[in-house]
C-alpha cells in the first residue's frame, strides 16, 4: 500500500478533500496544495577499530528491538548528512568522529509509532582518534566490536542495515 494512504487531511488548510493526484502525490481540491511524499534522510556509521572489527549496537526499542544495528539516525533540519552522522554517533556511543567518508545509500521503510517512514539511509565510514569514551547511550542497549567475517546480516533487524552489512562483508 502506498504511504500516502495514511494522509487524510490537507496539511495546509486541514480540508478532508485531500485526494490522490498521482502515484507520488495528493492534492487538496479546496486550496490546491499538492503534497509529494518523499523519503526522509537518515545516516548510518560504519566504525572500525584497529583490529578491523565493526562497531555494532543492539537496539533498545522497536522497531527491531533487541537486534543488531549500526549507529545512526535521522538527519535533523538544517543539518548536513556529515554533521548528522557525527551527532548520532556521539549521542549513541559517546565517540567523537574526526572524519567521515560517504560510501553508499539504501532505501528503507522504518516503522515508527505505527507510521511507515520511507527513508534513504546514507552509509558513512567514520573514524575516531580513540575509543576511550565508548558507552551505549540513547536508543542503544549495548555496543560491541565484531570481526567483519563474523557479521551475519540476518542478525540485523532493519532491512537497509542488513543490506549494508551484505555490501561491506
Amino acid at each position: 500500500m502506498h504511504p500516502l494512504h495514511q494522509f487524510h487531511f490537507c496539511p495546509k488548510c486541514g480540508s478532508n478533500n485531500f485526494v490522490e493526484n498521482n502515484e507520488k502525490s495528493k492534492k487538496c481540491t479546496d486550496c490546491g496544495f499538492v503534497y509529494y511524499f518523499n523519503s526522509s534522510a537518515a545516516v548510518v556509521a560504519i566504525i572500525e577499530n584497529e583490529k578491523n572489527e565493526i562497531l555494532v549496537a543492539t537496539r533498545v526499542a522497536d522497531p527491531a528491538k533487541g537486534t543488531f544495528d549500526l549507529p545512526g539516525g535521522f538527519i535533523d533540519m538544517h543539518e548536513t548528512a556529515e554533521e548528522a552522522v557525527c551527532r548520532e554517533v556521539l549521542e549513541e556511543t559517546g565517540l567523537q568522529i574526526h572524519s567521515v567518508e560517504y560510501l553508499f545509500s539504501i532505501p528503507n521503510i522504518y516503522v515508527y509509532s505505527g507510521f511507515e517512514v520511507h527513508t534513504v539511509d546514507m552509509f558513512f565510514r567514520c573514524n575516531t582518534k580513540n575509543f576511550s569514551g565508548l558507552k551505549a547511550n540513547d536508543d542503544v542497549a549495548e555496543l560491541q566490536f565484531i570481526a567483519r567475517n563474523k557479521l551475519n546480516p540476518n542478525d540485523f533487524g532493519l532491512i537497509s542495515i542488513r543490506k549494508g552489512i551484505e555490501k561491506i562483508v
